[in-house]
C-alpha cells in the first residue's frame, strides 16, 4: 500500500468519525443510543444472548455491556431469560416495545442516510456497503488475533 493511500485512508476516517458522529447527534433518533441500537439489533436479529456473548461480539468489556444491558431493561426494551443450568447466568431477550424502538430508530437513521446519498449511484452506495463491511471484518478478524483482546 502506498503512503499517499495510507495517509489519505487514515485523514479520510478521522473526518468520517467526526461527520458520523455530528450527523447523529445534530437530532435524537428517538429513545436509544447508538450502542443501545446495537444490542437491541444483535439480539433482535440472532435471539437470546447474554452478557459475555455480548461483550464478544463488541470486543467490550462484560461491565460495559452489563451496564448497557440493564440500562435496555430498566427500559422494559429487553427483559431476562434465566438459565436452567446456572441460575447466576441469564440471557436476553427483546420486547415488542424494544423492538418498536429499534425500528422506530433505523427509520429515523435511515432517513438521513438516504439523504446524504441522494446524489449517489446505485452502484457506488453498494460498492461502498462492501468496502465498508469489508473493513469492519477485518477489523474484527485482527482484534480476535491479539492477545488481551
Amino acid at each position: 500500500m502506498k503512503i499517499d493511500s495510507l495517509e489519505s485512508i487514515e485523514l479520510e476516517l478521522a473526518i468520517f468519525v467526526r461527520r458520523l458522529t455530528s450527523i447523529t447527534a445534530d437530532k435524537k433518533f428517538g429513545n436509544i443510543d447508538r450502542s443501545a441500537y446495537l444490542l437491541l439489533h444483535q439480539i433482535s436479529t440472532h435471539g437470546c444472548a447474554g452478557v459475555k456473548m455480548l461483550a464478544e461480539i463488541f470486543q467490550l468489556d462484560i461491565s460495559t455491556v452489563s451496564r448497557q444491558a440493564a440500562s435496555l431493561e430498566q427500559k422494559d426494551y429487553v427483559y431476562r431469560i434465566p438459565d436452567p443450568q446456572d441460575r447466576r447466568a441469564y440471557t436476553f431477550q427483546i420486547t415488542d416495545l424494544g423492538k418498536q424502538e429499534l425500528e422506530e430508530y433505523k427509520q429515523a437513521r435511515s432517513i438521513r442516510l438516504k439523504k446524504v446519498l441522494k446524489e449517489w449511484t446505485e452502484d457506488e452506495c453498494e460498492t461502498f456497503a462492501q468496502l465498508l463491511k469489508k473493513f469492519n471484518l477485518t477489523i474484527n478478524e485482527i482484534r480476535a488475533k491479539e492477545p488481551n483482546s
